[in-house]
């Protein structure tokens, strides 16, 4: 799969020939020191992060096909992650400038015990059953687990903001969401909704549902239906559009939030000072 993948690549996207994948893995894991030792060998060739934690793996990395696709073999190699699934896309230039493996206490921080993906998964719903329930217009909450900088770029029409400015703020800020009707939730990826849904279980919710894949997965089987603007993400493209294409929209370094190809040139937007967003916001007070 991967030899074909990168002969599409090389074949139909001539000019863009980085591959950027990213997966993750909840699973116990010890010896941590010489997992880190061992994947700073496999994966020298690209660069990106890859966090490891008792708890388990998240990878981001980027570079030529055939080093992506030589690291995934190894690493599936490995019993352990050998069903670890990943997101893939393409990009003309490495959104990384250095290749970082870091232990952590968590592989993705809520500071919740109870919420083990370890030990458990809550229901997922399929990118196509979830467009299902939009389509239909079914009654059901759907939560956007993402921070707030986030959810300015990009979200699902009709998701709930909880405001936060850090997953870790995620438990007190849910707490405010009713109980009486279905919750759907996403976030980027996945791996954060695979806590905050198991955080809601624990807090006596009845039906919670985590879309499989996240954003990215539900743009690459479905597309941008019933999604509004960008999807934000953790490396240099700074945000993707529901190809899975990067856009050319910046981050503004004030106020956090998007700052298209448009705005770019206007007299609002002076890097490091301010954006079309921080001018509008200032002349309202």
């Amino acid at each position: 799969m991967c030899s074909k993948f990168a002969q599409i690549i090389k074949i139909n996207l001539p000019s863009m020939q980085i591959l950027n994948i990213a997966g993750y893995k909840f699973i116990e894991l010890n010896n941590l020191e010489s997992l880190r030792t061992s994947l700073l060998e496999h994966c020298c060739a690209l660069k990106g992060t890859i966090l490891l934690s008792h708890e388990g793996i998240n990878i981001s990395l980027a570079g030529s096909a055939d080093a992506v696709c030589a690291f995934q073999a190894r690493l599936k190699s490995d019993a352990r992650f050998k069903d670890i699934r990943f997101h893939q896309s393409v990009s003309s230039a490495i959104p990384f400038k250095h290749l970082k493996v870091k232990i952590k206490k968590e592989i993705i921080t809520l500071r919740q015990p109870e919420a083990d993906p370890r030990a458990l998964r809550a229901p997922v719903i399929t990118p196509a059953e979830f467009r299902q329930w939009m389509d239909e217009n079914r009654d059901f909450t759907l939560l956007d687990t993402r921070n707030d900088y986030e959810i300015r770029f990009g979200t699902f029409t009709g998701a709930v903001d909880l405001g936060i400015a850090d997953f870790s703020e995620f438990p007190s800020a849910a707490a405010s969401i009713g109980r009486n009707k279905p919750v759907v939730m996403f976030c980027t990826g996945g791996i954060r909704c695979e806590k905050a849904a198991l955080h809601l279980l624990s807090q006596g919710y009845q039906e919670v549902y985590q879309l499989e894949g996240g954003i990215l997965g539900y743009f690459k089987q479905i597309g941008g239906a019933h999604y509004e603007g960008e999807c934000f993400v953790f490396d240099e493209r700074i945000s993707v559009n529901s190809c899975l294409q990067h856009t050319g929209t910046l981050q503004c370094q004030v106020c956090q939030g998007p700052v298209t190809r448009e705005q770019q040139i206007l007299p609002g937007y002076i890097p490091d000072i301010s954006c079309p967003s921080c001018t509008r916001a200032s002349q309202r007070t």
